[in-house]
Protein backbone atom coordinates (compact mmCIF):
# COMPACT_ATOMS: atom_id res chain seq x y z
CA UNK A 1 0.00 0.00 0.00
CA UNK A 2 1.06 3.20 -0.74
CA UNK A 3 -0.10 6.08 2.09
CA UNK A 4 0.56 9.87 2.00
CA UNK A 5 1.20 10.91 5.56
CA UNK A 6 0.60 14.62 6.47
CA UNK A 7 -0.34 16.19 9.69
CA UNK A 8 -0.93 19.92 11.17
CA UNK A 9 1.31 20.79 14.04
CA UNK A 10 4.15 20.95 11.85
CA UNK A 11 6.71 18.40 9.96
CA UNK A 12 8.67 18.41 12.94
CA UNK A 13 5.69 17.31 16.22
CA UNK A 14 6.30 14.15 17.57
CA UNK A 15 3.43 12.49 16.33
CA UNK A 16 3.86 13.15 12.89
CA UNK A 17 7.60 10.75 13.39
CA UNK A 18 5.91 8.19 15.36
CA UNK A 19 3.04 7.78 12.92
CA UNK A 20 5.67 7.56 9.98
CA UNK A 21 7.98 5.24 11.52
CA UNK A 22 5.24 2.83 12.26
CA UNK A 23 3.24 2.95 8.43
CA UNK A 24 6.26 2.41 7.28
CA UNK A 25 6.83 -0.70 8.64
CA UNK A 26 3.46 -1.74 6.58
CA UNK A 27 3.34 0.72 3.63
CA UNK A 28 5.27 2.24 0.71
CA UNK A 29 4.80 6.08 2.32
CA UNK A 30 5.82 9.73 1.75
CA UNK A 31 5.57 11.98 4.32
CA UNK A 32 4.43 16.10 3.04
CA UNK A 33 3.75 18.17 6.46
CA UNK A 34 3.08 22.08 7.22
CA UNK A 35 6.59 23.87 8.16
CA UNK A 36 4.87 25.05 11.02
CA UNK A 37 1.99 24.39 13.48
CA UNK A 38 -1.23 25.31 11.43
CA UNK A 39 -4.04 23.76 14.23
CA UNK A 40 -7.47 25.02 13.21
CA UNK A 41 -6.36 25.99 10.15
CA UNK A 42 -9.48 23.46 8.49
CA UNK A 43 -9.74 23.12 4.74
CA UNK A 44 -7.76 26.52 3.68
CA UNK A 45 -5.89 26.39 0.90
CA UNK A 46 -3.13 28.76 0.23
CA UNK A 47 -3.72 30.98 -2.92
CA UNK A 48 -2.51 34.68 -2.67
CA UNK A 49 1.35 33.01 -3.12
CA UNK A 50 3.54 30.58 -4.04
CA UNK A 51 4.66 27.69 -1.90
CA UNK A 52 7.99 26.50 -0.87
CA UNK A 53 9.08 23.13 -0.78
CA UNK A 54 12.01 21.55 0.94
CA UNK A 55 13.07 18.55 1.90
CA UNK A 56 14.11 17.37 5.79
CA UNK A 57 16.96 15.62 6.99
CA UNK A 58 14.85 12.59 7.13
CA UNK A 59 13.64 12.67 3.87
CA UNK A 60 9.83 14.81 4.42
CA UNK A 61 8.47 17.51 2.31
CA UNK A 62 8.12 20.37 4.79
CA UNK A 63 5.53 23.21 2.92
CA UNK A 64 5.13 26.66 3.68
CA UNK A 65 1.62 26.36 3.81
CA UNK A 66 -1.65 24.53 5.20
CA UNK A 67 -2.30 21.18 5.80
CA UNK A 68 -4.74 21.28 2.66
CA UNK A 69 -1.41 22.30 0.65
CA UNK A 70 0.52 19.74 1.83
CA UNK A 71 -1.80 17.24 0.40
CA UNK A 72 -3.19 18.93 -2.89
CA UNK A 73 0.52 18.92 -3.86
CA UNK A 74 1.43 15.59 -1.98
CA UNK A 75 -1.20 13.84 -4.15
CA UNK A 76 0.04 15.46 -7.46
CA UNK A 77 1.60 14.48 -10.68
CA UNK A 78 4.55 16.18 -9.74
CA UNK A 79 5.24 14.53 -6.49
CA UNK A 80 4.49 11.26 -8.15
CA UNK A 81 3.70 8.93 -4.94
CA UNK A 82 0.76 7.08 -6.54
CA UNK A 83 -0.80 7.34 -3.14
CA UNK A 84 -3.49 5.77 -2.06
CA UNK A 85 -4.57 6.28 1.34
CA UNK A 86 -4.32 9.19 2.87
CA UNK A 87 -3.60 9.09 6.76
CA UNK A 88 -3.58 12.19 8.65
CA UNK A 89 -1.85 12.74 12.52
CA UNK A 90 -1.06 12.32 15.41
CA UNK A 91 -2.57 15.39 16.37
CA UNK A 92 -1.29 16.06 19.87
CA UNK A 93 -4.71 16.54 21.18
CA UNK A 94 -8.22 15.51 20.31
CA UNK A 95 -10.68 16.40 17.63
CA UNK A 96 -13.99 15.28 18.67
CA UNK A 97 -17.63 16.39 18.11
CA UNK A 98 -17.53 20.76 16.50
CA UNK A 99 -13.69 20.03 16.23
CA UNK A 100 -13.67 18.96 12.97
CA UNK A 101 -15.14 21.84 11.31
CA UNK A 102 -11.88 23.32 12.31
CA UNK A 103 -9.36 20.80 12.05
CA UNK A 104 -5.95 20.91 9.88
CA UNK A 105 -5.80 17.11 10.87
CA UNK A 106 -8.93 15.88 9.96
CA UNK A 107 -8.40 18.99 6.85
CA UNK A 108 -4.99 16.72 5.13
CA UNK A 109 -7.06 13.69 5.57
CA UNK A 110 -10.17 15.24 3.73
CA UNK A 111 -8.17 16.47 0.60
CA UNK A 112 -7.58 12.62 0.46
CA UNK A 113 -11.41 11.74 0.22
CA UNK A 114 -10.91 10.94 -3.93
CA UNK A 115 -8.72 8.60 -3.75
CA UNK A 116 -9.85 4.90 -3.81
CA UNK A 117 -9.09 4.26 -0.20
CA UNK A 118 -10.55 5.74 3.24
CA UNK A 119 -8.52 8.77 4.64
CA UNK A 120 -7.88 8.46 8.44
CA UNK A 121 -7.67 11.58 10.56
CA UNK A 122 -5.72 10.35 13.83
CA UNK A 123 -5.80 12.33 16.99
CA UNK A 124 -4.66 11.57 20.67
CA UNK A 125 -7.03 12.49 23.41
CA UNK A 126 -4.41 14.15 25.45
CA UNK A 127 -4.01 13.82 29.29
CA UNK A 128 -0.32 14.60 29.51
CA UNK A 129 0.83 11.09 28.93
CA UNK A 130 1.55 11.59 25.38
CA UNK A 131 0.82 7.90 24.40
CA UNK A 132 1.50 8.86 20.53
CA UNK A 133 2.74 5.18 20.28
CA UNK A 134 -1.02 4.06 21.24
CA UNK A 135 -2.21 5.94 18.64
CA UNK A 136 0.18 4.47 16.03
CA UNK A 137 -0.48 1.09 17.04
CA UNK A 138 -4.21 1.81 16.29
CA UNK A 139 -3.61 2.75 13.12
CA UNK A 140 -1.50 0.31 12.01
CA UNK A 141 -4.40 -2.60 13.17
CA UNK A 142 -7.07 -0.60 11.35
CA UNK A 143 -4.84 -0.89 7.95
CA UNK A 144 -4.36 -4.48 8.88
CA UNK A 145 -7.88 -4.92 8.28
CA UNK A 146 -8.88 -3.68 4.97
CA UNK A 147 -12.53 -4.91 4.88
CA UNK A 148 -13.11 -3.02 7.95
CA UNK A 149 -12.19 0.21 5.92
CA UNK A 150 -13.33 -0.34 2.48
CA UNK A 151 -16.20 2.22 3.30
CA UNK A 152 -18.10 3.93 1.09
CA UNK A 153 -16.85 6.56 -1.50
CA UNK A 154 -15.46 10.02 -0.14
CA UNK A 155 -15.93 8.62 3.53
CA UNK A 156 -13.21 10.04 5.92
CA UNK A 157 -12.32 7.93 8.55
CA UNK A 158 -11.68 10.16 12.23
CA UNK A 159 -9.53 8.20 14.81
CA UNK A 160 -9.80 9.40 18.39
CA UNK A 161 -6.89 7.50 20.59
CA UNK A 162 -7.29 7.84 24.58
CA UNK A 163 -3.73 8.81 25.80
CA UNK A 164 -3.00 5.06 27.78
CA UNK A 165 -1.12 2.65 27.21
CA UNK A 166 -1.75 -0.03 24.47
CA UNK A 167 -3.09 -2.41 27.03
CA UNK A 168 -5.05 -0.01 28.74
CA UNK A 169 -7.08 0.23 25.79
CA UNK A 170 -11.09 -1.36 26.17
CA UNK A 171 -11.37 -1.57 22.61
CA UNK A 172 -12.89 0.20 19.46
CA UNK A 173 -16.17 1.92 18.85
CA UNK A 174 -18.08 3.20 16.20
CA UNK A 175 -19.47 6.46 16.97
CA UNK A 176 -21.41 9.51 15.81
CA UNK A 177 -19.99 13.34 16.45
CA UNK A 178 -20.56 14.69 19.73
CA UNK A 179 -21.24 18.52 19.85
CA UNK A 180 -19.75 21.28 22.33
CA UNK A 181 -21.10 24.06 24.05
CA UNK A 182 -20.17 27.30 22.40
CA UNK A 183 -16.18 28.81 23.26
CA UNK A 184 -15.61 31.40 25.69
CA UNK A 185 -15.60 35.01 25.31
CA UNK A 186 -12.43 36.18 23.38
CA UNK A 187 -9.24 36.77 25.83
CA UNK A 188 -8.26 40.37 25.66
CA UNK A 189 -4.42 40.97 26.11
CA UNK A 190 -1.81 43.72 25.25
CA UNK A 191 1.41 43.84 23.30
CA UNK A 192 4.35 45.38 24.22
CA UNK A 193 3.41 48.55 22.28
CA UNK A 194 0.35 48.93 24.36
CA UNK A 195 -1.55 47.53 21.49
CA UNK A 196 -5.41 46.01 21.88
CA UNK A 197 -5.01 42.24 20.96
CA UNK A 198 -7.53 39.42 21.04
CA UNK A 199 -6.76 35.63 21.60
CA UNK A 200 -9.68 33.40 20.57
CA UNK A 201 -10.87 31.34 23.30
CA UNK A 202 -10.65 27.66 23.84
CA UNK A 203 -13.47 25.38 22.48
CA UNK A 204 -16.28 24.88 24.75
CA UNK A 205 -17.06 21.83 26.91
CA UNK A 206 -19.51 19.02 25.58
CA UNK A 207 -23.02 19.39 25.36
CA UNK A 208 -23.82 16.57 24.04
CA UNK A 209 -21.48 13.85 24.64
CA UNK A 210 -23.65 10.29 25.74
CA UNK A 211 -23.11 7.46 25.13
CA UNK A 212 -22.57 6.48 20.91
CA UNK A 213 -20.72 9.48 20.91
CA UNK A 214 -16.96 10.00 20.24
CA UNK A 215 -16.86 12.17 23.65
CA UNK A 216 -17.98 9.16 25.50
CA UNK A 217 -16.43 6.35 23.65
CA UNK A 218 -12.67 8.36 24.61
CA UNK A 219 -13.90 8.97 28.37
CA UNK A 220 -14.23 5.68 28.49
CA UNK A 221 -10.88 4.45 27.40
CA UNK A 222 -11.76 3.39 23.68
CA UNK A 223 -11.04 4.53 20.46
CA UNK A 224 -13.60 6.42 18.66
CA UNK A 225 -13.76 5.71 14.88
CA UNK A 226 -16.27 7.97 13.47
CA UNK A 227 -17.23 7.94 10.08
CA UNK A 228 -17.08 11.56 8.39
CA UNK A 229 -18.35 12.66 4.93
CA UNK A 230 -18.17 16.39 2.84
CA UNK A 231 -22.09 16.95 2.13
CA UNK A 232 -23.18 19.19 4.59
CA UNK A 233 -26.49 19.22 3.32
CA UNK A 234 -29.28 19.27 5.59
CA UNK A 235 -31.64 17.24 3.84
CA UNK A 236 -34.60 17.34 6.73
CA UNK A 237 -35.19 21.01 5.74
CA UNK A 238 -35.90 20.29 1.93
CA UNK A 239 -39.47 19.76 2.83
CA UNK A 240 -40.10 23.17 4.64
CA UNK A 241 -38.05 24.80 2.18
CA UNK A 242 -40.03 23.58 -0.67
CA UNK A 243 -43.08 23.66 0.83
CA UNK A 244 -42.64 27.63 1.12
CA UNK A 245 -41.42 27.90 -2.34
CA UNK A 246 -44.75 25.70 -3.38
CA UNK A 247 -47.10 28.35 -1.65
CA UNK A 248 -45.33 31.55 -2.71
CA UNK A 249 -45.89 30.38 -6.65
Amino acid sequence: MKILVSNDDGVNAPGLRVLAEALASIADIRVIAPDRDHSGASNSLTLSRPLTVRETAEGFLSVDGTPTDCVNLGLSERFGHGAERVVSGINTHANLGDDVLYSGTVAAATEGRFLGLAPIAVSLVNRGSWHYDTAARVVVELLSHPAVLDLPPRTILNVNVPDVPYEALRGMQVTRLGHRHFSGEPVEVRDPRGKQRFWVAASGKEEDGGEGTDFHAVAHDYVSLTPLQVDMTQYKAFPQLTQWLDQAK
